[in-house]
């Protein structure tokens, strides 16, 4: 793994950490249930993405 995908996998861990917190607000406050949706496609997209790299 080079230093660009490590880089890129710390880039994607914060943006999981903000993700789920929004995810939890959405969750509590469920004003529109889309966005429920949407931060969970949003997190796998992530984690998928991060799980990608490290295989590299």
């Amino acid at each position: 793994m080079d230093k660009k995908a490590k880089k890129r996998i710390e880039v994607l861990r914060k943006k999981l950490k903000t993700l789920e917190q929004q995810l939890a607000g959405a969750k509590q406050q469920m004003d529109d249930p889309d966005e429920v949706k949407q931060y969970e496609m949003q997190i796998a997209a992530a984690k998928e993405e991060i799980e990608k790299l490290k295989a590299s």
